[in-house]
Formats: structure tokens, sequence, C-alpha cells
């Protein structure tokens, strides 16, 4: 796994093994990053389910201004730091290692884009959808990765179903504020 482009850009990164260890495949990640491409620069990412931290460091590599990573694994907590470390891009890090609902709950942040990726149907990734929209500014994105098919509601808070895209088995979906949909 490595950055695809930036500052950082051809860097490796880190992957943590294991069976509950899935990372976002390069393809996924690229096409991610195509839909958020002029959106990054200068604002805040929030990782939420951050594993290795590929998602985050990608968005920093590209000139986000501050990205958040959340995991509630210490292992994931330890990746994310060596990987930050090895790309130099620490210093607009903020890692966390919490719970994603404490997290949330106990935050005042104001993301621009937030990119959820959680063990897959457990249940998570709609809590999270549910609970994101009010850490959001009303002009970011929310992008959540999961399977073809697990079901999504329309609308979490006032961020409604914007787009889905599918590669394979995967999809990614993103959500807009009601009152900044294109």
């Amino acid at each position: 796994m490595r950055v695809i482009t930036g500052s950082a850009r051809g860097r490796r990164l880190e992957t943590l093994e294991g069976v509950d260890v899935r990372p976002t495949a390069d393809r996924i990640k690229e096409a991610v990053f195509s839909i958020i491409q002029f959106q990054t620069e200068g604002r805040v990412f929030l990782d939420l389910f951050a594993g290795s931290g590929q998602m985050g460091i990608e968005a920093l590599s590209r000139g986000a201004k501050q990205a958040y990573f959340i995991d509630n694994s210490k292992k994931s907590v330890e990746a994310v730091r060596r990987n930050l470390k090895t790309t130099r891009l620490e210093q607009n890090a903020r890692v966390v290692q919490a719970d994603f609902r404490s997290f949330l709950a106990m935050n005042a942040l104001r993301a621009d884009i937030a990119f959820l990726d959680p063990p897959y149907r457990t249940g998570a990734l709609q809590e999270a959808l549910s609970l994101v929209p009010a850490c959001m500014n009303e002009t970011g994105v929310i992008i959540a990765e999961n399977p073809l098919d697990e079901a999504l509601a329309e609308q979490y808070g006032a961020f409604v179903l914007d787009r889905q895209y599918r590669y394979g088995k995967i999809k990614i979906t993103t959500y807009r504020h009601k009152d900044y949909l294109a």
C-alpha cells in the first residue's frame, strides 16, 4: 500500500494483518479521491475507522489542512502514528484511540470530509452515519464504504444521499447537506 499522490507520493504504508483487518483497496482509494479531488486542499478530513490511516494520510498528502484519525484499536493507532512519521505528515494530524461513539459525542470537531469504513455488516456504519452529521460543516461530504448488499438510508440528519458508485462487491456512497446538493 502506497500514498498515491501529493507531498508523500510513493511512500509505502504499513498495513495491519489479521482477520479483522480489511484495508481499503487502492482502486477504491483512487476512486474516493477522484470524487473529492477539488474538495481536499485546505480542508479538515475525518478518518473515523482509521485502521492504518491510509485515507487520512492520502488527504494530508493532497493538501488537507488537518486530518483526524480515530480508531478503538491500539494496534491501529500505533500503525497510524508510524505511517504518519514515515510520510512526515504528523504535524497536521490528530490521532485518537477511542470508540467512534465516544469521540463524536465528546468532540467539537467540524469536518469537511468524513470517510467511514467500519467492519462490514455490524451496524457500525449506520450508527456512525447517524452521528457524523452533527460534526460536519454544511458544505462537507460524508463518504461511506460498504458491501453492495448492506443497506443505507437515504438521509442521515441534514445529509442526504448524493451518489453511489459500485466497484465490484463494494459500494461508495456520498452524502451531502440537503442545502448544498449539486
